[in-house]
């Protein structure tokens, strides 16, 4: 039986493998920003309204109000930051939703690798 040649993987020349990398990069960019753009990622701030604008009404104590200080803020210029809090609600759904889509993609991944390894196997080992 004659034996194969090792498996030589198809040649790539450098301009594909830039233009692969530069579109790679791009789909990378794109679904990092791309829910920022559409408005799905976050759930954006939430504000707390202080009726006594001084570090107690605030709720800060001595140690805080002295470090804000210690940035140059006063109570007045300092209460849209400590009103203002990140809002860390989310929907069980949209959860599920991100769980399936995650582990339908890693399924077909793994499908249709070990059908690529196993046809390089085959043909290695002639199989």
């Amino acid at each position: 039986m004659a034996r194969k040649l090792p498996y030589q993987p198809p040649q790539q020349s450098k301009l594909g493998q830039v233009i692969d990398s530069l579109f790679l990069l791009g789909l990378v960019f794109l679904a990092l920003f791309a829910p920022l753009y559409l408005g799905l990622a976050g759930g954006g701030k939430t504000t707390i309204d202080f009726a006594d604008k001084t570090w107690s009404g605030l709720g800060q104590n001595a140690t805080m109000s002295a470090q804000w200080e210690k940035l140059g803020y006063t109570p007045e210029t300092a209460v849209d930051l400590i009103s203002s809090r990140f809002d860390y609600s989310f929907s069980v759904t949209e959860l599920l939703i991100t769980a399936i889509v995650v582990i339908a993609y890693f399924y077909i991944l793994f499908h249709w690798s070990k059908k690529e390894y196993k046809d390089v196997i085959d043909e290695k080992f002639n199989r």
